[in-house]
């Protein structure tokens, strides 16, 4: 194929791939170039120790969007998705725990509080309500804020009030919930329904997952909403399992995207995005090669692209400065470690349906905010929050017979170590010391490790191209949510230069593995490359 083509994706990751198939199959010629020798991004399956498979970096499914999964025939590709047989483990030091999910979330809180059982059907009414006004909004382009009087204007206009009757059809009351869960802390939500703390804990550790803060950090409230939008077969808020690991999904989606005709370039690595006469048209590779394209669409952290792949002289200054400025960090620690068998908990022990679930080791509220606080002034928290998932207990593709594997996402550490230590020279004792974590509420687990793979957030950054290890592309917080992802008058998936756009999860709806930034990114570029006459014709005249 000629080095010219209609669209030339950066990264192949789960997103990049998304945007490329549905371009591909509108009928533009479309060329994603990766830096890694395999596709995926944060999305992949491999072999970490000897016989033992595992998804390396992202490791769970819920928030990939039914619609994606149905357009892009992920399934006839060879997708397939289980539900956890619960949703979440949450056990105690003192021999207490909660196990949710499939029915039995009430009575599991009424073991220890009866009001907090009582209360837990109105709190999931609400979270439910207002997710579903997320669930509106992820496949949508946000308004976007445009300067001056002009067609392009007045649509962004007409978009901002019909998403204002949208949020007028909510009640006074649920417009005052989602109010606080886009600004408040999760403590002070969480506190404001819940007494008990192993109860505040389980909601709660989703308020700090990816995210480098305290839970008493006001925004967090909305991360915690932000993981209960998805979906696993049709049903809302449950979380799944990829047979074969993450990887099924980008190899499926990398399937979906070379069948309608995309190409796919590993081994590809990006030197800069060309920039001429104030539009981007091509990239250069690390290898010299120039390639040609109307559009260039980036699937990386926003920051990279704008202070490491476009040059400083070719982007507006105010622009420029704000995205040096880009938050970035979530205090994460990736762990793959292969068993010689499941653990075994002092809370609950033997087999059974908890070992399927998300299994979350941080039993309070302040517990969380320990950790955070501990990671901001030592480099890690001396008393991580763990959350671990068996994967093998559902896919026995993962490891050999009568052996497991587990996916280790450890909270709080510093993206950064104080003093300008590298996280190279203390990966090792940190990992020890989630090992030892889980250990304490399972004793034996670190008898059982066989072998493990440690990702610092150095390690992210170094292996994905995960800014600060950031897993979300940039903070959830306010300031960098919706008509503010990346920026304000770029919510749209455009950059400020010509012919470049986003695609990734630094633009709405944010992080996780969803797919809508691809897909939100592939309908806005191919109206612009398919509607170029119409668009030329609006330019002479003014509009």
């Amino acid at each position: 194929m000629s080095d010219l083509y209609d669209v030339l994706i950066i990264g192949a990751g789960h997103n990049g791939l998304t945007c490329a198939a549905y371009l591909a199959r509108a009928g533009l010629s479309v060329k994603v170039v990766e830096r890694r020798s395999v596709v995926g991004g944060a999305a992949v399956t491999e072999e970490f120790h000897p016989g033992f498979r595992n998804s390396v970096a992202s490791y769970t499914v819920s928030l990939l969007h039914p619609k994606i999964i149905a357009d892009l025939e992920l399934a006839r590709h060879g997708l397939r998705i289980v539900e956890r047989r619960a949703a979440n483990f949450l056990p105690a030091p003192d021999g207490r725990y909660l196990l949710t999910g499939g029915g039995r979330t009430r009575q599991e809180i009424a073991k220890l509080s009866t009001r907090d059982a009582e209360r837990y059907e109105a709190f999931s009414r609400e979270i439910d309500t207002i997710a579903d006004v997320l669930r509106g909004l992820v496949l949508e382009a946000p308004p976007n804020v445009v300067e001056g009087m002009s067609l392009r204007g007045l649509g962004e206009l007409l978009r901002a009030g019909a998403l204002g009757r949208r949020l007028g059809r909510l009640s006074l009351e649920e417009q005052r919930s989602l109010l606080w869960l886009f600004t408040r802390s999760a403590q002070d939500y969480l506190e404001g329904w819940f007494e008990g703390e192993l109860v505040k804990a389980l909601f709660g550790f989703d308020a700090v997952v990816g995210t480098y803060a305290s839970p008493a950090t006001p925004g967090t409230a909305y991360v915690l909403l932000h993981h209960a939008f998805g979906e696993v077969n049709g049903r809302k808020g449950a979380w799944g399992h990829a047979i074969g690991g993450m990887g099924a999904i980008t190899q499926a989606m990398a399937r979906a995207a070379r069948d309608a005709g995309a190409e796919i370039e590993v081994d590809a690595p990006v030197a800069e995005v060309i920039v001429e006469a104030g539009r981007a048209t091509g990239v250069v590779l690390e290898d010299g090669r120039a390639l040609r394209a109307r559009a260039v669409v980036a699937n990386v952290n926003p920051k990279l692209l704008y202070t490491r792949l476009v040059s400083d002289g070719a982007l507006p200054g105010p622009f420029l400065n704000r995205m040096r400025l880009w938050r970035c960090g979530s205090g994460t620690f990736r762990m793959n470690v292969a068993l010689s068998r499941l653990p075994d908990f002092s809370a609950l022990p033997g087999p059974g349906d908890h070992l399927t679930a998300g299994i979350i080791l941080a039993p309070s509220l302040a517990y969380m905010d320990r950790a955070y606080q501990d990671a901001r002034q030592f480099g890690w928290s001396r008393e991580p929050i763990v959350e671990m998932l068996i994967p093998s207990t559902l896919d026995d593709t993962l490891a050999p017979p009568g052996r497991h594997v587990a996916s280790l996402f450890c909270q709080h550490v510093a993206p950064e170590l104080p003093d300008g230590r590298s996280w190279d020279d203390v990966r090792d004792t940190v990992a020890d010391l989630m090992i030892e974590t889980v250990d304490r509420y399972a004793p034996g687990f670190k008898a059982s490790v066989l072998g493990r793979q440690v990702l610092s957030p150095l390690d992210l950054e170094r292996v994905f191209g995960l800014t600060g290890g950031d897993i979300f592309h940039g903070a959830l917080s306010l300031d960098q949510l919706f008509s503010a992802r990346p920026m304000l008058g770029h919510a749209d998936y455009r950059g400020p230069l010509p012919g470049l756009y986003h695609c990734g999860a630094g633009a709405h709806p944010g992080g996780g593995v969803t797919g809508a930034p691809g897909h939100n990114a592939a309908r806005v570029i191919a109206r612009d490359l398919k509607g170029g006459a119409v668009r030329k014709l609006r330019e002479r005249i003014g509009l």
